[in-house]
């Protein structure tokens, strides 16, 4: 007890001398209490009527905390464009060794320390939001989740709308109205009429929480595994972009029914080719012709632009051809190609495939979202990144995070898509 007390008047002494540009020798060494200190202090200000303005600057703290963090992510292979001072310096450095530098600016002597001591520094520093090392080991996570997110190959974006919501509730999606019942006049003194949808036929949105837990053990931060502060949450959050991509293209597969109670392809929808086929010249058209004559909740025609073709792994090379040459593809006539340059982006992904098995593999014109929307994924507050929090758990002999993103996936309208059940695809 008496040499936690003692460490505890050394870290203060230190942090009020540091604050006013004091040396602190002369305290610690003639046994100065914290409230002496103060007192002695107070009585130099006055004394040289220094100014009680402190001018706020950057403290060591905080660049040791980002020249730490960048030190840990270089070191787990992260290129840094511009590193904190001082990063290089740290990049050697074992988590060990940072842990030791951070109670070393905390005032506490750490040199002599076994790294089972320096464990459980550490770990009762996990539960103080405001201690440095835990502060460091949650940016260096953060970054580590921005940087594998973000890099993360999906196709789902590409093509997909992006909205947010504010909670849990299930909510009512009022964008589903494209358009409105026609606009009469209003002769003079006369009524405006009301025009309304029922609100059972709106398509529903609502948020789910997905998320893991992953834990740094004692015998990792003595091992100095880095990777399980770097490539765990990398490969967690990369795992929450891929399942976000495998149940939007889940949604497509599957083909249930939606808020009008009919199947998302039906033919009361308009938007599903009867017969099945590999992409070509014709079959494009046929899906392209659907997608134009749709109308909109109130049965006037809308102009519903096409922009992006789903397909498979399998059918790339065949659209390439259809898109980019100028004669029509088998034409025996030299035909111009209608499709040439189109405007049409190919998105290609092998969940599709994977889905689908040894049966045909279905294919996709989608439209451009401001025209018309079909799949929808919503955020909480907007908030695309996967969230951390320190897992405050006594129990666990570690230090442990849980890792989370609250999303969730509707379909909005059926107008912004349709489906051609495509063929069998060997490769």
């Amino acid at each position: 007890r008496a040499v936690e007390e003692e460490r505890r008047r050394t870290a203060s002494i230190n942090a009020i001398c540091r604050d006013f540009g004091i040396d602190s020798t002369e305290f610690l060494e003639n046994g100065s209490s914290v409230d002496e200190v103060r007192a002695k202090i107070l009585e130099k200000l006055k004394k040289d009527r220094t100014p009680s303005s402190v001018k706020v600057t950057a403290c060591e703290a905080d660049k040791f905390r980002s020249a730490a963090t960048d030190a840990l992510l270089m070191k787990s292979g992260s290129i840094i464009q511009n590193p904190a001072e001082g990063a290089k310096e740290l990049r050697n450095c074992s988590i060990k060794d940072i842990a030791a530098e951070c109670l070393e600016h905390e005032g506490i002597n750490s040199k002599r320390m076994s790294a089972d001591e320096l464990f459980d520094y550490a770990q009762r520093s996990f539960y103080n939001p405001t201690a440095v090392f835990p502060a460091i080991l949650d940016n260096t996570i953060n970054k580590k989740i921005v940087e594998a997110y973000s890099h993360t190959p999906t196709t789902f974006e590409a093509w997909t709308s992006k909205g947010t919501l504010s909670d849990f509730k299930e909510n009512k999606d009022a964008e589903y109205i494209i358009g409105a019942g026609e606009f009469y006049e209003v002769p003079e003194n006369g009524e405006l009429k009301a025009d309304t949808i029922l609100s059972e036929k709106l398509p529903t949105r609502q948020l789910k929480t997905y998320g893991r837990q992953f834990t740094m053990t004692r015998q990792a931060f003595i091992n100095d595994d880095i990777g399980l502060i770097t490539k765990m949450p990398a490969l967690y959050a990369r795992k929450a972009k891929i399942t976000i991509d495998r149940q939007v293209y889940r949604v497509l597969f599957d083909n249930k029914k939606i808020f009008d109670g009919k199947n998302l392809f039906d033919t009361a929808h308009n938007n599903d080719i009867s017969s099945g086929a590999m992409p070509s010249v014709e079959a494009i058209e046929a899906m392209i012709l659907k997608m134009r004559a749709q109308k909109d909740a109130f049965g006037e025609a809308i102009s519903v632009v096409p922009a992006f073709v789903v397909v498979p792994v399998g059918y790339e090379f065949a659209l390439n051809v259809i898109f980019g040459s100028t004669n029509l593809p088998g034409s025996q006539n030299n035909d111009k190609n209608p499709l040439y340059n189109s405007p049409i982006s190919v998105v290609q992904t092998p969940v599709l495939n994977e889905y689908a098995g040894t049966n045909n593999v279905p294919w996709y014109l989608v439209a451009d979202i401001n025209t018309a929307k079909s799949i929808q994924i919503d955020y909480l507050n907007g908030n695309e990144m996967p969230t951390i929090s320190r897992n405050n758990d006594p129990n666990i002999l570690g230090f442990s995070w849980n890792i989370f993103l609250d999303w969730g996936i509707s379909v909005v309208d059926y107008r912004g898509i349709t489906r051609n059940p495509g063929a069998k695809i060997t490769i």
